[in-house]
């Protein structure tokens, strides 16, 4: 049995509603479909859950609305009357809208965009609708009663058999609304996907697949095949525009395998998220890398002290402690014989740089102390490089032929990813030189 959950621009439209009925229709174990609100058709155009906040603000400020709520609803009438369904979501539309007013939360009101949506579907694929109320229940601290849950689910899915249930969002027992954050759509289907035991979590959206590096500085980037978890999370935490490893937890723990696919190119393999794999094709076994990502904006912190030897931990503890009174994450702390450094998000030191560099100043165990702005960090990530020799020699000679400065390195100790820091001005050349370097190596 396979769990479906299709994003926003997936459902956009009566056309790609139509898309999705011929992939569920073409296998019969997708038994269950997870939908979120309809996006964006164009670059111009709105997200439904986009223009349902604004709702939700123009009713907060008692500011004509007409408008916005127009937009909402010919949205789903030109979906309703494309396919010629016969719900009457104009209808439920207003009938919800009068109901609202200033005490109405705002999770209430974005979660509409879903629940619209997802009755639409049900009717098209002739699967019965399950309102997300009626199983993803939260307790009154935000969290997920997962084996209350679970219980309820499998309920609905014993009793339907085929469901089409909204994504994004819950219930308190009280049956106050609750949404989860934005692309919660994912944890929706992560859930469902998880409770019911399902063979494989597919997610749907708009590109096939995972890609090795981002799209805007590689147009023409490698998708990912097979991927981890932990490499998901090392690229996913570097910025990289890919499915949050948060946002699958729940199958992970169950060792289901994600599969990211293209409602627009639905028989492209997209990329397999999963714990391990076993059987590695020759070509995934002979790539060198998974992918790589990177940060802007870092800057560096560098403390010398001569002749520091033990004192150095002691010293290292203070200086993160300062840290931590300031409130500034640390991303790095490499170190040297007399001398370590702090690597960190410019951003959060802000306008204190003086005053912290005045306390570290002050400190009588510091010889010295300086501050290095404008570096980026670059994670190249990939389950293989424990087992490759000349992986860091090979990043070091082609941003050094290239003469791009090195600023920092790290290699994590699971030994997936390798971090070099350069400055901001070298981020988009070196992340092509490395792809180049390593993408179309066999």
């Amino acid at each position: 049995m396979k769990v479906l959950k299709f994003g926003g621009s997936s459902l956009a439209s009566s056309e790609q509603f139509a898309k999705v009925k011929n992939i569920v229709n073409s296998d019969k174990e997708r038994e269950v479909v997870i939908v979120s609100a309809p996006g964006k058709r164009s670059a111009e155009d709105n997200k439904i859950t986009d223009l349902l906040y604004l709702l939700h603000a123009h009713i907060q400020y008692g500011v004509s609305h007409e408008s916005v709520m127009g937009m909402i609803k010919d949205r789903y009438i030109e979906i309703k009357e494309s396919l010629g369904l016969s719900t009457d979501i104009e209808k439920i539309i207003n009938e919800t809208f009068e109901k609202v007013n200033k005490k109405t939360s705002a999770d209430f009101i974005a979660s509409r965009g879903e629940y619209f949506c997802a009755l639409l579907m049900a009717e098209y694929l002739g699967f019965e609708f399950a309102d997300a109320t009626e199983w993803v229940e939260f307790d009154y601290k935000g969290k997920v009663k997962a084996k209350k849950s679970e219980e309820k689910l499998r309920e609905l899915k014993k009793k339907h058999g085929k469901i089409v249930t909204p994504g994004f969002y819950g219930a308190y027992k009280s049956g106050d609304i609750r949404v989860f954050p934005r692309g919660g759509s994912d944890i929706t289907g992560a859930l469902a996907a998880a409770y019911l035991g399902a063979d494989v979590y597919e997610n749907w959206t708009d590109v096939s697949g995972i890609l090795m590096v981002d799209p805007r500085i590689v147009p023409d980037s490698k998708t990912i095949s097979r991927i981890t978890y932990d490499e998901l999370r090392e690229l996913s935490y570097m910025g990289a525009s890919v499915l949050h490893e948060d946002t699958v937890f729940p199958v992970r723990l169950k060792d289901i395998p994600v599969n990211i696919k293209n409602t627009n190119e639905p028989e492209a393999p997209g990329t397999i998220i999963a714990e391990a794999f076993e059987d590695e094709s020759s070509e995934e076994h002979e790539r060198f890398i998974t992918g790589i990502a990177g940060k802007k904006n870092y800057s560096i912190i560098n403390v010398y002290k001569s002749r520091i030897g033990e004192a150095k931990i002691k010293l290292i503890r203070e200086v993160l402690e300062l840290f931590d009174n300031y409130n500034i994450p640390v991303e790095q702390v490499p170190s040297g014989t007399d001398s370590f450094s702090l690597v960190f998000p410019s951003e959060s030191l802000g306008s204190r740089q003086h005053e912290l560099m005045h306390e570290l100043e002050e400190n009588e165990s510091i010889d010295s102390c300086g501050i290095t702005e404008g570096v980026s960090l670059i994670s190249i990530v990939g389950r293989q490089m424990a087992y490759r020799t000349g992986i860091s020699g090979r990043v070091f000679k082609t941003l050094g032929d290239n003469k791009i400065n090195i600023r920092t390195i790290e290699q994590g100790p699971d030994e997936i990813n390798i971090m070099v820091g350069v400055y901001n001005e070298d981020f988009d050349r070196a992340i092509k030189l490395l792809y180049e370097s390593f993408a179309k190596e066999k």
